[in-house]
């Protein structure tokens, strides 16, 4: 453009008088208000921002996005486990390890001794680790001198436990809010032993499958792939759509275990939570509420042990 238009200051804006730079100009911009600060989630450049966008790349919990209702991988981050006790328990169970650290000059004993000939045959990497760093790892647990970095766990998805060449007649647990980590492991336990060919955790509010979960299952976490769903209530409608009959398990359910016919269809069993149940949606989501009949003088029985009461009785009706 001719003239010098295009120099910084020339230019006047709107009605106000004065340059623009300057210290009067600046001022008097610090004082206009910029608007509401936009929501995280809102912001390219925010944690939240990057988090939504991978998520809907992955096709989890998009209204009307059609894609699947869970994903492949855990977003958790890796776990640490200390103490030696802790330790050596989860290295007998087999917990997968990444690393196991060991603070420099540490008082050995039998514990420390086995956690590093188990480390070393399974060719676990050792770092040698001073104590300040060890209390940083492990926010401020107590340690003593030995830790382990547990990778986050690879979750499945749950159409993956839809498999038409799986030994045997289908047979997968859903977990409704199950928070307790042993509950988890126990019940992925007794699928391994009743032949059951997966387990389906929500993403949220609901336990995961850390290192005490993967100890609770005794190994069988190793051979029963766990999925986890974004949304449970959807991915319980598309077992129905496979073919599959949803059961849950109240006390005040509709019929009791030993008078339930749908044992040798494909199932999904729901286990509500310690609490509260199931709750409304995934109840209204089932074929039928199953009730375990028990003696008055028990309320409830324990999550886990529901479950595995559940999975004999199934498996023994499809044996007879």
């Amino acid at each position: 453009m001719p003239g010098n238009s295009q120099r910084r200051g020339a230019i006047r804006k709107g009605n106000k008088k004065g340059p623009t730079v300057g210290s009067g100009g600046q001022r008097r911009r610090g004082l206009e208000g910029k608007g509401p600060t936009p929501k995280a989630g809102d912001r390219p450049n925010h944690k939240a921002h990057k988090t939504a966008k991978a998520a809907d790349r992955q096709g989890g919990g998009r209204p009307g996005g059609g894609g699947r209702s869970g994903s492949r991988k855990s977003p958790a981050s890796s776990e640490v486990v200390a103490g030696r006790n802790s330790v050596l328990e989860a290295l007998r169970a087999h917990v997968p390890v990444t690393t196991m650290y060991v603070a420099g000059r540490i008082d050995s004993d039998d514990r420390v001794r086995e956690a590093i000939k188990t480390a070393t045959e399974r060719a676990i990497p050792i770092l040698e680790t001073p104590r300040g760093e060890l209390d940083r790892l492990t926010d401020g647990a107590v340690h003593q001198g030995l830790a382990l970095q547990v990778p986050p766990y690879e979750y499945a998805h749950p159409r993956d436990l839809i498999d038409p060449e799986a030994p045997g007649i289908p047979l997968v647990v859903a977990l409704d809010g199950i928070t307790d980590p042993r509950n988890l492991g126990a019940i992925v336990r007794s699928v391994a032993a009743f032949g059951g060919h997966g387990v389906v955790v929500p993403s949220r509010r609901s336990a995961g499958m850390t290192a005490s979960a993967w100890k609770t299952s005794a190994g069988a976490a190793a051979r029963v792939p766990v999925a986890q769903a974004a949304n449970l209530t959807r991915a319980l409608e598309d077992y129905r759509k496979a073919g599959f009959f949803v059961i849950g398990l109240d006390m005040d359910g509709d019929v009791e275990l030993p008078d339930l016919e749908l044992a040798s269809e494909p199932l999904v069993i729901v286990v509500g939570s310690e609490g509260k149940g199931l709750s409304r949606l995934v109840s209204e989501t089932c074929d039928q509420i199953v009730s375990v009949p028990m003696s008055s003088a028990v309320e409830s029985l324990n999550a886990g042990i529901a479950a595995g009461v559940t999975l004999y009785e199934v498996a023994r009706r499809r044996r007879r």
